[in-house]
């Protein structure tokens, strides 16, 4: 029995790994429960899964948690509270498993915790690797830990380098649906709203997430993601636009064969497979028709009219605190997209803007990054309401 540590339950990735546990009762347990706020839905997975622990980042949400579950269910329920609760419930001792689902920078803190606690982790939370990625190598490395990916084209990758030496790999290649506007024109991007952005017409997805893919923005954190789980520069990671989503990532070998990976589009395969490395569960997906679906397209992404991803490049090749620097500042405006107080086009300004402003610092610890990302929101809030 492997007992598992969501961190992030009530989001997108979380919900779809109960859904594995649930259907797979005799081969997992969920033990640790995190969440954000959203106390309707834990208290749900807490009635279905009976976890030892949960842990809310929102203080209030934990006491009126408590208040509700006053008696009931077992009363060695532990439940904690705040970045230290998180982060407390992510190296929790009887875990032997960590999911890495919290949305954006705040999964960084815990995601390192489960890190330093020896789990094995399955990492979907992009930025932490974005934001610190040479502090999450260096410290898996310090504690033994392994890190798999969760994120579909990572997974993949991982998948298809599997027995194969890295001196093989030529490059890989990610691909990306391109979200809902991949074929729009630059001159109608000004006028999309987060309503529209937020329709993928592939992936089923937390919203900030979506609005990342709708701007190549996520593309971008993959590439980054890729290069430190990989160890591949970004001149030998590319990325090819695939509407169709379902050849999940390439990897091309030095005598120019490929391997691919493919499946519907649906995150519990990528899930499920990091759950049960290295052996894997039967029927996870629906299987895959390849005579019904009988077109596969694939074009390189205009950066022209979504510029995000080749900022991610820049921020890569700059090193230090630039990564960390541009994940914020794509929070920032992503946010302020969603609430509806600057344009969609406005996006990658504020990215652009932010970057520009700053000077790498490198060599830098955990201290530094996160001060780094501190100082990239207040100056992409500025940027903000210099545009409103």
């Amino acid at each position: 029995m492997k007992r598992i540590t969501v961190l992030g339950s009530t989001g997108s990735i979380g919900r779809n790994a109960l859904d594995i546990i649930a259907r797979h009762r005799d081969k997992f347990e969920a033990a640790v429960l995190t969440a954000g706020d959203n106390i309707d839905l834990l208290e749900k997975q807490i009635k279905t899964f009976l976890p030892k622990v949960v842990a809310l980042a929102d203080e209030k949400a934990a006491e009126t948690l408590q208040k509700r579950l006053q008696g009931r269910y077992s009363s060695s329920l532990q439940i904690l509270s705040g970045q230290q609760g998180i982060s407390d419930a992510a190296s929790y001792k009887d875990s032997d498993f960590v999911l890495s689902a919290i949305v954006g920078a705040a999964g960084l803190i815990p995601t390192i915790s489960a890190i330093r606690s020896g789990k094995t982790i399955g990492l979907a939370n992009k930025e932490a690797l974005v934001i610190a990625g040479d502090i999450i190598i260096e410290e898996s490395k310090k504690s033994g830990t392994t890190v798999l990916p969760v994120d579909s084209e990572h997974s993949a990758i991982f998948q298809c380098i599997e027995g194969y030496r890295k001196s093989d790999i030529r490059r890989i290649i990610l691909t990306a649906s391109g979200g809902p506007f991949a074929d729009r024109d630059k001159s109608d991007l000004a006028s999309i709203k987060p309503g529209d952005a937020l329709k993928h017409p592939r992936w089923k997805m937390g919203r900030k997430i979506t609005i990342d893919s709708a701007t190549l923005m996520n593309k971008g954190f993959e590439v980054i993601e890729a290069h430190y789980l990989f160890g591949l520069p970004p001149d030998r990671i590319d990325v090819l636009i695939h509407p169709e989503s379902i050849v999940h990532s390439i990897v091309e070998f030095n005598d120019r064969s490929c391997i691919a990976q493919l499946s519907i589009p649906d995150m519990k395969g990528p899930i499920a497979y990091a759950l049960t490395y290295p052996e894997r569960l039967e029927d996870v997906l629906p299987g895959l028709d390849l005579a019904s679906i009988s077109f596969l397209s694939f074009k390189k992404p205009d950066t022209r009219c979504f510029p995000c991803l080749s900022y991610a490049y820049k921020a890569l090749e700059a090193g230090g605190t630039m990564p960390s620097v541009m994940n914020a500042a794509n929070e920032v405006a992503v946010n302020a997209f969603l609430n509806e107080k600057i344009k969609f086009t406005d996006i990658p300004v504020i990215i652009k803007k932010t970057m520009g402003l700053h000077t790498v610092i490198f060599g830098s610890g955990l201290e530094t990054v996160m001060e780094a990302d501190r100082w990239a929101r207040k100056k992409a809030e500025e940027v903000v309401n210099r545009l409103t």
